[in-house]
């Protein structure tokens, strides 16, 4: 039973990272807008989402920082004191966004049930989610909005950038051929694929007359990465691994013609500009993490790896398991890659 028959007049999200995880929390956050465009909605999010959510047109967006250790919370409680919300959805099971709502006042405080919920989220909240059929991380998301009584929940985007930042992109790209943005690294080494892989498929749609573009943060692992690259391409390609903002990034995306990308949140960004994007799988189930709307274009090894490390069909395991092997990435085939990448370019 919906919780509301008519638009609430206020709702509290908790959704502090990551950026993928905050960019299917976009959609969910913007069924209820399209709703119930008079309810006033509260975000709190990390320092670094909040450069993607904060320009979000009919939200109010505060930051936790997580660095600062109690005092984050404590500046949080203090910054939202006088506030009770008609409904908190906290949407991001780890105990530290749990110990946050401590200090958020709400008549219902929703959570995920005990079929998703984890670190004793369950104790946090007064109303569980009914977890849905599909796997997906962004249909659990919108399991709060139906809970809610948003009526559809079928996932869409909005998210804009400004001038200056398309402006940035529009100088990056080539207008006579079609581009290729390359997001080659994940923050964490061992969802990555090879260098020699990416060189592969890079001299491949070279060949078909594509510009390519290198993207991604200035960690030093992206960075890295994106060097040994270019070193094993013979033609030069575009190298902006850490010299873009994240709405620079968002506007490049967007102008993009396709995107590759392992599990990382840019996949989600290019995603929810609908720019279509072949997410390169082998740690987690894609049809649980990968791109929402391009989950056909995934190249995945997930099946292989967990097979191989447990001995399973994926069907007969917790459809979070997770792949442990940090080579697991290196099971994708470039051969794969490249005709994922003339399927969706070909038709």
């Amino acid at each position: 039973m919906a919780l509301f028959s008519s638009a609430p007049k206020s709702l509290c999200i908790l959704r502090l990272s990551a950026i993928g995880d905050v960019c299917n929390t976009i959609a969910a956050v913007q069924a209820i807008q399209k709703q119930w465009p008079t309810t006033q909605i509260t975000w709190v999010t990390g320092k670094l989402e909040a450069q993607l959510i904060k320009d979000l047109k009919g939200i109010d967006v505060i930051v936790f920082d997580k660095k600062q250790g109690w005092k984050g919370y404590t500046q949080l409680w203090k910054e939202l004191k006088g506030q009770k919300f008609d409904a908190l959805l906290h949407m991001q099971y780890a105990f530290r966004a749990s110990i946050a709502t401590l200090g958020i006042k709400a008549k219902y405080k929703l959570g995920f049930d005990t079929a998703r919920s984890q670190d004793f989220q369950t104790l946090f909240t007064n109303v569980k989610v009914p977890s849905p059929k599909e796997t997906h991380v962004l249909d659990g998301l919108l399991a709060f909005v139906k809970c809610l009584g948003v009526k559809d929940i079928k996932a869409s985007w909005q998210l804009d950038y400004n001038f200056h930042d398309k402006t940035w992109a529009e100088q990056k790209i080539t207008l006579d051929r079609k581009n290729l943005v390359i997001v080659p690294a994940a923050s964490k080494g061992y969802k990555n694929w090879t260098a020699e892989g990416y060189a592969t498929v890079i001299t491949h749609a070279q060949k078909q007359g594509w510009n390519i573009l290198l993207a991604g943060s200035p960690s030093q692992i992206e960075q890295d990465l994106a060097s040994d690259i270019e070193r094993l391409t013979s033609n030069p390609v575009t190298n902006l691994v850490g010299k873009s903002s994240l709405k620079q990034m968002l506007a490049l995306l967007d102008l993009a013609d396709l995107v590759i990308a392992p599990d990382t949140g840019p996949t989600h960004m290019a995603n929810a500009m609908n720019t279509p994007v072949i997410g390169l799988y082998a740690h987690h189930n894609p049809e649980r993490t990968g791109p929402y709307l391009y989950r056909e274009y995934v190249v995945s090894a997930y099946d292989e790896a967990i097979k191989a490390e447990t001995g399973k069909d994926k069907s007969e395991l917790s459809w979070r398991s997770r792949v442990k092997d940090k080579q697991a990435m290196q099971r994708i085939q470039a051969k794969d890659v490249i005709a994922m990448f003339n399927k969706v370019t070909q038709g």
